[in-house]
């Protein structure tokens, strides 16, 4: 097992990183928190695979494990789902010496982190990832959130776990195109900060080493989350992509999953960069070739115009200004502020060339 520390404001918590960890959910938790009642919030597709070993876990380390079972998907991530899940905590009798865990992927995770930081004004919860790109990317930095019908993660607060445990081995029972999902943000995290990263995954699924590229994306955030927890400035850099993702994601009424809507957002990003003369020409060509190692996009149906467009809600607009991520060279990247009114032509001047 591998520990990684996550330095923030309100103190440290550790990322546990290994194989067979499941089973010890339970005696892990209670090394960071005294046995109490917790709430696990999963989603149908995870619950039968990996609750009751859970549960028993929890269970046999005296907590009181109560549980709440979603649909899967983006749609989940709601208003609807997070006054189901407030309810039924109060339901359960929560308390504010009591806790939360997320059991699931990156829907779970930000839904449960939101509940967590309002119920009772705020209580504990633990991160349990199933999906990689929840173990690299929304488990670990306390970005939690839901989504409204005016875009993604627009209400949301910044909430720290106490605790990530990620079992390596539940990324086997992942579909394809699931684990692409969490190979996008992967390449991401190489392209602005680790070319050997980067490097790493141009082999694909059949080359894929999950231990080495969890403990170096989760080092990565770690040390970004650390200096810059509230993404005043350098933390910007780990939405590479995400601009134009989260729009090819409202787009498709959240139809395309996240990370690969962010393989379509990191593309058409490097395009734009590369026809402005902001980063190495190479750039766009070494990406195309990362994501399509992975079987992930590098377009979609909608042209710059609508894409432009469905980004005028993103959370990285201040005034009339929105923060781009560049790739400078893959392994370093950049904040390059345009204004919103160009962003169009931006990316437009990619796709024509």
């Amino acid at each position: 097992m591998i520990t990684s520390v996550v330095n923030v404001r309100a103190g440290n918590y550790d990322v546990k990183i290994g194989h067979d960890l499941i089973q010890d959910v339970g005696k892990l938790t209670a090394a960071v928190h005294a046995p109490c009642r917790i709430g696990i919030i999963t989603d149908d597709n995870v619950a039968p695979l990996y609750l009751s070993a859970v549960k028993a876990s929890l269970t046999y380390a005296g907590f009181e494990p109560h549980s709440l079972v979603l649909p899967h998907g983006e749609h989940t991530k709601s208003m609807e789902y997070y006054s189901r899940l407030m309810e039924t905590a109060a339901g359960w009798g929560l308390r504010r010496t009591d806790m939360l865990a997320a059991l699931g992927g990156g829907v779970i995770g930000d839904l449960t982190g939101f509940a967590a930081a309002t119920y009772m004004r705020g209580i504990d919860y633990i991160q349990i990832p199933t999906t990689l790109l929840a173990a690299i990317d929304s488990s670990v930095g306390g970005k939690t959130a839901i989504d409204l019908l005016a875009g993604k993660n627009l209400c949301g607060a910044f909430h720290q776990p106490g605790l990530v445990v990620c079992d390596i081995g539940t990324f086997s029972t992942l579909p394809d195109e699931v684990l692409s999902d969490g190979a996008a943000e992967a390449v991401k995290y190489g392209i602005i900060r680790d070319a050997a990263l980067f490097r790493s995954l141009l082999g694909g699924k059949e080359n894929f080493d999950a231990d080495y590229t969890v403990k170096r994306c989760v080092e990565i955030k770690a040390d970004i989350v650390g200096r810059d927890e509230f993404d005043h400035g350098e933390r910007k850099l780990l939405n590479y992509g995400h601009t134009i993702g989260h729009s090819v994601e409202k787009l498709s009424g959240y139809s395309i999953t996240h990370g690969h809507a962010v393989a379509v957002g990191m593309y058409v990003i490097a395009r734009a960069a590369c026809a402005a003369g902001l980063c190495s020409p190479d750039v766009a060509r070494d990406t195309e070739k990362a994501l399509l190692s992975w079987d992930l996009p590098t377009s979609c149906e909608w042209d710059y115009t609508a894409l432009a467009k469905a980004a005028v809600h993103d959370k990285k607009i201040e005034g009339e200004k929105i923060s781009l991520l560049i790739p400078k060279r893959i392994g370093e990247a950049y904040i390059f502020d345009i204004p919103v009114g160009k962003l169009t032509d931006f990316i437009g001047a990619g796709e024509k060339s």
